[in-house]
């Protein structure tokens, strides 16, 4: 355990060197600081107009459906923008490691492959939690004194952002240790987030389009084994919103998708003569 924590605090030193790490720190400090601005110069009956009210006119539901769009606000973007920025800030962690001198250098440690895999896994993770961690937890508090309801239920939104990030951080991981490309890494891992996984989730559509029963299998086979970040997504807002989780199959398929990149990673990298 001690030799991974040792890649893992490596790996967070690799991501404040590289300034990736103050970048995150600065855009969330940003977003807060723009946040704490707006709510501390504009009243609360000035906000009124930027949401549907429905006819509802009580101060606590004025503040409930407030506090709603400013959650949404922030929580939406986070995830695309967050990982968007997450994916491309740890793509050439791996292809960076496996340089000549860089690899002979870490061999030459005593510690096993696995271990350097699950160390560079856990800080870029860690990484990643630390700066959404923050981000939402500013939020929180901002939302929570502008407004006075102090409910949890976006901090529960930093859980499933990281885990969305967990899921394709291990692909980039697999991909950077079969090519050692940064660049095939990060592309291959934007086309599932940003293209197959919206695609896939709604596969219905496309289904009554061809109503071909080889192009549903396909896409099913698809849909279940690549990782479902539309509906982590979903989830995601669900959660800020305190609406809970109401499917566990995007989640669960995630994971068994996340574990398998990680084996392979291991079995592989183990295998391989630098």
């Amino acid at each position: 355990m001690k030799n991974i924590l040792t890649i893992s605090d490596y790996t967070f030193r690799e991501a404040l060197s590289r300034k990736i790490f103050l970048t995150f720190f600065v855009v969330s400090t940003f977003t807060l600081i723009i946040f704490g601005l707006i709510f501390a110069t504009v009243g609360i009956s000035e906000l009124v107009p930027v949401v549907s009210m429905n006819g509802i006119n009580t101060l606590d539901n004025v503040n409930a459906e407030l506090v709603k769009f400013f959650k949404m606000l922030i929580v939406v973007p986070l995830f695309g923008g967050g990982l968007f920025l997450s994916i491309f800030s740890v793509s050439s962690f791996i292809p960076n490691m496996l340089e000549k001198g860089s690899i002979d250098l870490i061999l030459s440690k005593p510690i096993s492959r696995s271990q350097i895999i699950w160390g560079k896994f856990i800080g870029g993770t860690a990484m990643v939690f630390v700066n959404v961690a923050y981000l939402v937890i500013g939020i929180w508090f901002l939302i929570g004194i502008k407004f006075g309801i102090w409910n949890i239920d976006i901090l529960a939104t930093i859980i499933t952002i990281t885990f969305a990030f967990m899921v394709l951080y291990s692909l980039i991981i697999l991909v950077g240790i079969l090519t050692r490309s940064s660049v095939l890494a990060m592309m291959l891992t934007y086309i599932i987030f940003f293209i197959f996984s919206p695609l896939l989730a709604s596969r219905e559509n496309i289904y009554m389009l061809f109503n071909n029963k080889f192009v549903e299998y396909l896409l099913d086979s698809l849909y279940y084994f690549l990782p479902k970040t539309s509906e982590i997504g979903k989830i995601t807002s669900e959660l800020a919103l305190g609406i809970g989780i109401s499917e566990y199959q995007p989640l669960i398929t995630s994971f068994l998708f996340l574990i398998l990149n990680l084996s392979l990673s291991i079995i592989i990298f183990s295998k391989k003569d630098y």
